[in-house]
């Protein structure tokens, strides 16, 4: 992330991760977690990063790289994708929005210079750009009760529905669901915007946002997940990830045939435990002693103790899942799309 943003955010009593460079939290992170269920909050996106896919064929590339329908991904629109491995496996997951003739993505970070070099070398003789923007650009989150306010008090644009965007002076705001938005903004600007935005929205770290993203049942890929699942398997297709009508992409065939087969066994579950896990983590069940019956994706603190999690989990086996092994602690599974 760029070191001036940091510095600014550390001023601000901002606690970083010194591993993963995440923030933390500003000082009180069970505060914080309580907040988010009643407040309006602002968090920096530190976990993301943001490439930018430009030039006369950037739609026509990405078209034919993601699980989305690029082609039909208007101005003032945005979408959830993916990209696959040849075996349909999920090597990163994105919002995807367009920018003028750009399209931007935002993924997680750990996976944003290797998935970009990749990409790249799929380029060929196509006219595509594709630039990183994790040092020049800021991504903040904002959600609650007073989020739109708050984007008002800041003059920046509100989109009416989710997943649409609304762009104004360079800034762009993406909504992805009632309460929760998604702001796009040049390093050089942030500075103004925080100061006017943590007027109305308390400041928190990422794993609150974590949390919220438990919480929407949003599949994010990170390091830990990729290419562990094909994008069923995470319900991808279910927040429109994936479409069934465009043409070839890489692990196209499979995810299709998953699909029409209907022979997808593992889907996406929340989980609560009152013991520590983390992203990647094998989930077994003492009703399938040969291998793990599932994974985990997404974890936060819970504001209710314990912790929350979004995994990948066979559903004849979710009614007894456990941690660490077939004996470890017991936690409970929830079907997202049941």
């Amino acid at each position: 992330m760029n070191p001036n943003w940091r510095s600014f955010l550390e001023a601000a009593e901002g606690n970083f991760d010194s591993a993963s460079s995440d923030l933390l939290n500003f000082g009180d992170a069970a505060g914080e977690l309580q907040a988010a269920t009643k407040q309006t909050i602002i968090t920096p996106l530190t976990h993301l990063g943001l490439i930018e896919v430009s030039g006369d064929d950037a739609k026509t590339y990405l078209h034919s790289q993601l699980t989305s329908d690029i082609n039909h991904l208007a101005e003032g629109k945005a979408q959830h994708s993916g990209w696959c491995t040849a075996k349909g496996r999920l090597q990163a997951s994105f919002l995807a929005w367009r920018k003028g003739d750009s399209y931007q993505l935002a993924l997680a970070a750990d996976l944003q210079e290797a998935t970009q070099k990749r990409l790249q070398m799929f380029v060929l003789r196509a006219k595509v750009k594709l630039t990183a923007l994790t040092d020049s650009t800021v991504l903040l989150g904002v959600a609650g009760p007073q989020a739109a306010e708050a984007l008002a008090d800041a003059g920046l644009p509100c989109p009416a529905e989710a997943m649409t965007t609304a762009q104004e002076a360079g800034n762009t705001v993406i909504r992805l669901d009632a309460s929760r938005f998604v702001i796009v903004a040049p390093q050089d600007a942030m500075a103004s915007l925080w100061q006017t935005l943590t007027v109305k929205a308390r400041p928190v770290g990422v794993p609150v946002w974590r949390w919220l993203d438990v919480e929407a049942a949003y599949p994010l890929v990170t390091l830990a997940t990729k290419e562990e699942f094909v994008p069923q398997m995470a319900d991808f297709e279910k927040i429109g990830g994936v479409s069934f009508q465009k043409g070839c992409y890489p692990g196209q065939e499979i995810v299709a045939r998953t699909q029409y087969l209907g022979k997808v066994k593992r889907h996406l579950f929340r989980l609560r435990s009152a013991h520590a896990l983390k992203a990647g983590d094998p989930l077994f069940s003492p009703d399938n002693p040969d291998q793990p019956c599932g994974t985990v994706m997404t974890v936060a603190p819970a504001p209710s103790g314990g912790f929350a999690a979004l995994a990948v989990v066979q559903s004849n086996f979710a009614d007894n899942v456990h941690l660490e092994s077939r004996e470890g602690p017991q936690v409970e599974a929830v079907a997202v799309n049941p």
